[in-house]
């Protein structure tokens, strides 16, 4: 291999422990307006439960040394420090997958899924299912940081990424991610034709364009999802203009404020999963705060919201219908029905012909691996026997 890599260890320095626990206490909390639940943000009753809960009972050691069961490294990529997972199977006939977290995710977003990937005969599955995975952290998230500059867009990642399993030695394998993962996937399909055998994501955004099938031939289905999109818009969509025109302002809050990184990512957690009155209806408690946590010990609000600044254009892009650049590999996707993106199939497979596996799950939202990590792992490995 070509590039030094290192072995890597989570190790917090308790001081930063306990500043966290301080700031949280001295916490300047604000007034709200009387019985407006949610609809008007993360309301303070329920905030300031989990923020005690954070301070007083969440277990970050825990979280911690969970973490450190992997192998985790670091090395350089195009200039950038890059944290990663590469998890083995002890099948040697097992496939290589490359898993790809979004925002607000990171490597901790897929622990419910290393275990049934990479010893499936221990978690109802055969030999054949197994899989080595590699899960990295995107340039600017968690230990990922700092950025080394800006430039850092999806295609640059993606060229990141089939650098790294060069060097790991791979030379052919799937790739799976949700969230902005399923666009840096994608893009790594369009990019390493002769390596990615096949694509897997669990978000596809499909806004039509000039070329799309006419509204008139669509279901009342997709014409509920296209209803759902324009909602997005008008107003889900705060969070990504604000990160994707001032990531630098929103930092200095955020990377000051325990409680206001806690309230900017929980609210992401309800709105996108499938909750019905709080978030942890739909995703572990202490797995919310350990994504929570990564961002506030590694100072990373403002350096991953970088991310949607870099790709502000693309975002443009696709909202407009553009054409992506093409997949030559199979590509299944997994529509889980509280996501916030839905996509339509009929402008999916016009956008993506080779498109050969769709699934319609019952359950589940935005986080598939935190919210419904069975039906993903289920997912993948039928995927993964189709290609066989």
């Amino acid at each position: 291999m070509g590039l030094p890599v290192h072995p890597f260890r989570i190790e917090i320095p308790q001081t930063d422990l306990d500043d966290l626990s301080r700031r949280i206490a001295a916490t300047r909390w604000p007034d709200e307006i009387a019985g407006a639940g949610w609809s008007r943000g993360v309301p303070l009753s329920y905030l300031r439960e989990l923020a005690q809960y954070w301070a007083e009972e969440y277990d970050w050691r825990a979280a911690e040394s969970r973490l450190n069961r992997y192998p985790q490294f670091r090395t350089t990529l195009d200039g950038a420090s890059v944290h990663f997972l590469h998890v083995r199977s002890r099948h040697p006939e097992a496939r290589p997958l490359l898993l790809t977290h979004g925002w607000p995710g990171g490597v901790a977003e897929f622990l419910e899924v290393i275990d049934p990937l990479t010893d499936p005969t221990a978690h109802g599955g055969s030999p054949q299912d197994a899989f080595h995975l590699v899960i990295p952290a995107l340039p600017g998230y968690g230990f990922s940081s700092p950025l080394p500059g800006p430039g850092w867009d999806v295609a640059r990642v993606a060229g990141a990424w089939a650098q790294l399993m060069s060097e790991l030695g791979y030379s052919r394998y799937l790739v799976q991610g949700g969230d902005a993962g399923s666009v840096v996937s994608l893009a790594l399909g369009a990019l390493a034709t002769e390596h990615v055998a096949g694509v897997h994501v669990n978000m596809l955004m499909t806004f039509p364009g000039p070329d799309s099938p006419p509204p008139i031939s669509l279901d009342d289905r997709d014409r509920a999802r296209l209803d759902g999109l324009a909602r997005f818009d008008q107003e889900l969509s705060g969070y990504l203009k604000v990160q994707a025109t001032r990531p630098q302002t929103l930092a200095y809050a955020l990377t000051d404020s325990p409680v206001g990184q806690l309230a900017w990512i929980v609210e992401r957690f309800k709105d996108w999963t499938d909750s019905a009155k709080v978030p942890e209806d739909a995703v572990d408690r202490d797995l919310m705060l350990t994504i929570v946590t990564m961002y506030w010990l590694t100072a990373t609000a403002g350096s991953s919201a970088q991310f949607y600044f870099e790709g502000a254009e693309g975002m443009r892009q696709v909202v407009a219908g553009a054409s992506p650049p093409p997949v030559t590999a199979p590509i299944a996707v997994a529509v889980f029905p509280k996501d916030i993106f839905l996509p339509i199939r009929r402008i999916a497979q016009h956008q993506y012909p080779s498109i050969s596996r769709w699934t319609e799950f019952e359950a589940g939202g935005h986080f598939a691996a935190m919210e419904q990590p069975e039906s993903l792992v289920a997912d993948l490995r039928a995927f993964h026997r189709e290609l066989r």
